[in-house]
């Protein structure tokens, strides 16, 4: 079987359960994987899941980043509460269970192929990165940047932030020179809500995605424990970066051309083309 043919297949199996959280992070629920991969007993899915965090923390990977524990309380006919487990799966995490899962079964090893195949596909050598038109270089980066947030919010979380959109506009005033998310909308020319990420070009991302992971770091390594030293921590990165740009002789952020089509547009259009095929 082909790769093309095991990504069609996976598409009708594997994608029909995924999910996309509100910063476009795909994930999966072990409850819903459980029964594609054909477990019928939640006791006998877990020994695998357990697994694959073994492998998740040899591989030197927080287990917490990939495999997010969403257990709820539930309270049966009798009045008697229940815990229901269950966890939240990255693509990775996925891939990791369907390698610890039954050889035995056909699904377990098109689980395995599949999620090979896509976790491959997101990871691009240099020689292949420069190949990519600069919409395509778009979609790259803005991906990064999507996970970026996720792992960064979670590290913010955890260092005392609860107003994350005043975190984040930290950030932006380092980089951009006192812009906060709004300012950029408006000198960009965007509708309201319009995603400022994906009216971006590659570029800009980039020097996103670095304040992005750079401001993890030192909240991680500085051990931040209140808001407002998160908050200062952000802008503090973004402004760092802002004079390395400049001392490099590069284009501000802010002097960066708008793409003439955002990414939503561009990925609308893609499938409008490929309904009409």
């Amino acid at each position: 079987m082909s790769e093309n043919e095991i990504e069609k297949i996976g598409e009708s199996i594997f994608e029909s359960i995924k999910h996309v959280d509100e910063n476009g992070n795909e994930y999966w629920y072990a409850r819903e994987l459980m029964k594609i991969l054909e477990y019928n007993k939640w006791q006998n899915f877990e020994k695998v899941i357990n697994k694959a965090m073994e492998s998740c923390e040899n591989s030197r990977i927080l287990i917490f980043d990939c495999f997010t524990d969403v257990s709820k309380s539930i309270i049966t006919g009798k009045g008697k509460e229940t815990i229901i487990k269950d966890y939240k799966l990255t693509r990775y995490a996925c891939y990791l269970i369907a390698q610890n899962g039954d050889p035995r079964k056909e699904v377990i090893a098109l689980a395995q192929t599949y999620f090979a195949v896509q976790t491959r596909k997101q990871e691009l050598s240099e020689k292949e990165y420069s190949l990519l038109t600069e919409d395509e270089k778009r979609f790259y980066q803005r991906d990064l940047t999507r996970k970026g947030n996720y792992s960064l919010n979670q590290t913010a979380k955890k260092a005392g932030v609860k107003n994350f959109a005043k975190f984040h506009n930290a950030g932006y005033k380092g980089l951009y020179n006192g812009e906060t998310a709004d300012d950029i909308a408006k000198r960009k020319g965007l509708r309201y809500r319009e995603d400022i990420l994906d009216n971006m070009g590659s570029d800009e991302l980039i020097a996103n995605l670095f304040r992005i992971s750079q401001t993890e770091l030192k909240l991680k390594r500085d051990n931040v424990q209140t808001e407002d030293v998160a908050n200062d921590t952000h802008y503090i990165v973004g402004k760092n970066i802002r004079e390395v740009i400049e001392k490099n002789g590069g284009p501000m952020p802010e002097e960066l051309p708008t793409p003439k089509k955002s990414l939503k547009e561009l990925e609308n259009e893609n499938k409008k083309t490929l309904t009409n095929q």
